[in-house]
């Protein structure tokens, strides 16, 4: 991993014997954006990963029952612009994958010049259907953003330059976060007079945004004035459908919000920034770059 000096949670959570194929944390010490319970929450368990799967080449790290989610910080590590980026994984909200859609992620970032933020938001409790997935995640990562603010300085950040790069089910919390107009929570100290709304987002692979009952998207999803430039990330053959990709940046242009929109002919989903044969999907973080040159202090 380029990112130096990492803060990675992996040790933390109870972990199966052969994990030592997952990279080793760099140091053990999380950083907590709830100071104890998380909202509506009675335990504090940061995860258990599950088994590797062998067909995972690169292996790929999964974690459950995340009931207190902890955040991992990977500094710039190339010409720092005080930039800083949340990184919100994917996992279908019963897990989260913090390397494939995370750290990976986060060492294209480092060499930008920005500081990366890995966060493992809760993930789904069992028999609670009635209970949207992006709930409590979206709770996590509005915390996050105004944390990350609260301690801009600790890091020599830009409070105008924090970004949110999100994936797959993270990608449906990040189109939700960047067009909420109101927390999803209650206040409980000064870290939540920050505001929680990006500066800049990227999408990728965004996760079951529409709603084929009404031909439109998820009604969590309003895009507003105040939405932030989006850059978004799909393929043509993504069994979760790129339509939701492709209303979501209609509505944008409708109420004239910056964004571009990529969609892929291959690729799947849940390829992260790695590549996939018999296509080139592995090139759109350099389209994403272009992007971010017109996003990041120079």
């Amino acid at each position: 991993m380029k990112c130096l000096y990492a803060f990675f949670f992996a040790s933390l959570v109870s972990v199966p014997a052969f994990s030592s194929f997952a990279q080793p944390p760099l140091t053990t010490d999380p950083i907590f954006v709830w100071p104890d319970l998380a909202p509506g929450e009675t335990q504090r368990t940061t995860g258990t990963q599950l088994p590797m799967r062998a067909v995972d080449k690169p292996p790929i790290i999964r974690i459950e029952k995340i009931r207190r989610p902890p955040m991992s910080v990977y500094p710039a590590t190339k010409n720092a612009n005080g930039s800083a980026v949340l990184i919100l994984p994917g996992g279908g909200f019963g897990k989260v994958v913090p390397n494939l859609e995370g750290s990976e992620a986060a060492d294209w970032l480092c060499d930008l010049g920005v500081t990366c933020f890995v966060l493992n938001y809760r993930t789904r409790l069992p028999n609670n259907a009635q209970e949207p997935g992006w709930k409590r995640p979206l709770q996590d990562a509005q915390r996050a953003m105004r944390w990350i603010r609260a301690n801009a300085d600790r890091w020599n950040l830009d409070r105008d330059h924090i970004g949110l790069l999100a994936f797959s089910a993270g990608g449906q919390v990040g189109a939700i976060l960047i067009t909420d107009e109101e927390a999803s929570y209650k206040s409980i100290d000064k870290v939540d007079e920050q505001s929680f709304r990006p500066d800049f987002a990227m999408l990728v692979y965004p996760w079951n945004m529409y709603d084929k009952n009404t031909d439109k998207l998820m009604s969590a999803i309003q895009v507003n004035e105040n939405t932030p430039p989006s850059f978004i990330i799909h393929t043509h053959d993504d069994g979760s459908t790129s339509l939701g990709s492709v209303l979501l940046y209609a509505d944008m242009k409708r109420k004239k919000v910056p964004a571009e929109l990529h969609v892929y002919e291959t690729g799947g989903h849940g390829y992260g920034t790695r590549n996939r044969p018999n296509s080139n999907i592995g090139s759109w973080t350099d389209r994403a770059t272009d992007w971010l040159e017109r996003r990041l202090p120079r």
